[in-house]
């Protein structure tokens, strides 16, 4: 008995194996699933040729079926059958259990399969295996679930779908928002670089304060995110922990580029907080031109997707294979850049609607935090 005053039951008393071989031929056309982490659920995964797989037959799943991913159980990979997933196939390592209508609603299992309490109990029943192991369906159904009467669960599961919905609501404002930000800045920049093209060479040049390592010395470093995610502090380095013999001391505004993983995005401005940090020698760094660039908009710049594209046209290479972002090819590019007092100007703007950036992070988390919350308490019996 829970302290909810709901009984506790194992999955056993309410669902019970199903299997659904269909014999698989080559030329026959196969929707083949998987289940995601964390209660995610099934999801169709791709359609196979019957010559594709080295199996003989495979599951076929039907809307509201339990199903479970027998090697990741411990992270939660659990969920009940959708109808746009309905009709797909699994192989032997993705066990499915029909509920017993008369005890419980598949949306009852639906919601629990969200709740980090099932997940902890997937992973106790976890314990001692590796990741090569399976786990074999009696003994995922010796898990229990709180089970009220049906009566509360379809008033539980009712409110549920409810608040879901409402949060759902609330999450598709804020990405149309987000999107609308987004654009809002791209346009600007777009309107104002309007047919006025300009090098590199002409707004930046190569500028390194370079210093010497000394072994007694301690050097707080930087690193680069890629994707335009920009600079970041990271713990200092002992003289004595690098083969480096110099650094590079940064200052404010100053452009900042991976030559490893410039083509990813690796490229930001120097904010006044990172100031004096240091840089390893695979950074290489630039000054803005004196009346020709201003820092704050050329970070807006770089860092964007547009510009991530120009940096990834002008190195060769895939993969660990694509070459370095060299000075002197970077300084070769052309950019849309309009004229400099138009750039502080809009670089005012930028600024406010960077300011929005933690605003939107934290409407994101509180949203994220919602239906976590609201399941807790569901199954909690305080819903």
């Amino acid at each position: 008995m829970s302290s909810n005053g709901w009984p506790e039951v194992p999955l056993s008393e309410v669902a019970v194996p199903v299997q659904r071989s269909i014999a698989v031929e080559p030329g026959k056309n196969y929707r083949t699933l998987g289940v995601k982490w964390w209660g995610q659920g099934a999801y169709e995964r791709q359609t196979i040729d019957g010559s594709q797989t080295a199996a003989t037959a495979l599951n076929e799943v039907r809307e509201n079926d339990l199903i479970i991913n027998k090697i990741w159980v411990r992270h939660g990979s659990v969920g009940v059958v959708t109808p746009d997933v309905a009709g797909c196939c699994g192989s032997n390592e993705f066990p499915t259990f029909e509920f017993r209508g008369d005890r419980i609603l598949p949306r009852w299992m639906h919601w629990y399969s969200k709740t980090r309490d099932l997940w902890v109990k997937c992973d106790m029943l976890s314990q001692g295996t590796s990741g090569k192991n399976r786990i074999r369906p009696e003994k995922f159904l010796t898990i229990t679930i709180p089970l009220p009467s049906l009566e509360e669960q379809q008033r539980i599961v009712a409110r549920i779908d409810h608040l879901a919905a409402k949060i759902e609501e609330a999450q598709e404002q804020r990405r149309r928002m987000n999107a609308d930000i987004d654009a809002l800045a791209a346009s600007l920049h777009a309107s104002l670089s309007k047919d006025r093209r300009v090098r590199m060479d002409l707004l930046v040049e190569l500028h390194e304060e370079r210093v010497p390592v000394e072994a007694s010395e301690q050097y707080p470093q930087v690193g680069i995110k890629g994707f335009g995610g920009g600079l970041f502090p990271k713990p200092a380095l002992a003289g004595t922990d690098t083969t480096y013999r110099h650094f590079n001391r940064l200052d404010a505004g100053m452009l900042v580029l991976s030559q490893v993983k410039g083509w990813e995005g690796a490229i930001a401005v120097c904010p006044d907080e990172l100031a004096r940090y240091f840089a390893s020698p695979e950074y290489r760094t630039f000054r803005c031109i004196k009346g020709a660039c201003d820092p704050l908009y050329l970070d807006t710049v770089v860092r964007s997707a547009w510009f991530r594209h120009l940096l990834q046209k002008a190195t060769h290479g895939q993969g660990a294979r694509r070459e370095r972002t060299r000075p002197e090819r970077f300084l070769t590019l052309e950019l849309p850049m309009p004229e400099i007092d138009d750039q502080r100007r809009a670089a005012r703007i930028l600024s406010r609607l960077a300011e929005s950036e933690p605003l939107k992070s934290h409407a994101a988390a509180a949203c994220d935090a919602l239906l976590p919350s609201i399941l807790d308490r569901a199954f909690r019996g305080a819903l």
